[in-house]
Parts: C-alpha cells; sequence; structure tokens
C-alpha cells in the first residue's frame, strides 16, 4: 500500500480513537492525563495528515521535501493547504496544536483546575487548555481528514 494511504488510514484511527475518549471516557474518569493523551493523539493524527499530503504531493513530483520536519510543515502550509481547501484558521489551530504538545513535552508541571488543565514551563508561564478547546482540536482535525480523504481518494 502507498505510504500516503498509510497515514491517512492510520490518522482515521487515531482521531476515532480520540474522539471516543473525549466525549465518552474522560466524563466518567475526569482524568488529566487522558486530556494530555487526547491533545497528543490529534497532535500524532493531524501530522498523519499533514504526512500523507506531503508524501501523496512528492509522489506526483508537485513539491519537493526536506529533511526538516519545519520545513516541511512550511511546505504543507504554502503550497499544499490551499489546495486541499484547509483554511488559514485551521492553519493557524493546527499550528498552536503542535505548540501546546511541544510545551507539554517540555513542561515540568501540570495539573487541572477547573476542567482545564494548566501546563507551567521551565520559566513559569502557564497555557491553560480547556476541554472545549481540545474538542475544537479534534474538530479541526477531522475536517482536515476529511479535505484530504476528499482530494487524495477521490483521485485513486
Amino acid at each position: 500500500m502507498e505510504k500516503f494511504l498509510e497515514y491517512l488510514k492510520e490518522a482515521e484511527k487515531i482521531i476515532q480513537t480520540a474522539d471516543h475518549l473525549i466525549y465518552m471516557t474522560f466524563p466518567l474518569v475526569n482524568d488529566k492525563r487522558l486530556l494530555l493523551k487526547i491533545i497528543t493523539e490529534t497532535k500524532t493524527a493531524v501530522a498523519n495528515c499533514i504526512n500523507s499530503v506531503l508524501q501523496y504531493e512528492y509522489l506526483y513530483k508537485r513539491i519537493k521535501l526536506s529533511k526538516s520536519s519545519k520545513t516541511n510543515l512550511k511546505t504543507f502550509i504554502e503550497k499544499c493547504a490551499p489546495r486541499y481547501g484547509i483554511t488559514e484558521q485551521e492553519t493557524e489551530i493546527i499550528l498552536e496544536l503542535f505548540d501546546i504538545v511541544e510545551k507539554h513535552k517540555q513542561s515540568p508541571f501540570e495539573f487541572m483546575k477547573d476542567n482545564k488543565i494548566v501546563i507551567l514551563s521551565e520559566n513559569s508561564t502557564q497555557k491553560v487548555i480547556s476541554v472545549e478547546k481540545i474538542k475544537e482540536f479534534l474538530f479541526i482535525s477531522k475536517n482536515i481528514l476529511r479535505k484530504v480523504e476528499d482530494k487524495i481518494l477521490r483521485k485513486i
């Protein structure tokens, strides 16, 4: 199977799992670690969608890929996102999601307060993420997956 199809299939599976976790499991267990897992998995799903697009576009020689993931992300945002109907607002939310996951990885301390996750950085600056924001990330990831599938699978 083509690599871009594998990325799409994996993204779809992750999004279904994250959706179930946020809407069914989290209300029962109310655990911050679950929310952090959902954020991380949503980022992985979006990254898989991006990788799928990049692989597909590279296969048809519309773009060049780099060894740098930042360069590839820039290529995706500038050249691929408009072709797939991914709006500027959606790309901003993608970048925000990637930033939050990076802050989470580097954070020495995180806690839950009033159904929100507070991520502290090394210099004690806070990043507060609500359950609604996580649901928004998930919603955007579903939209991006749908747009990518519509464009790629229609041509196969």
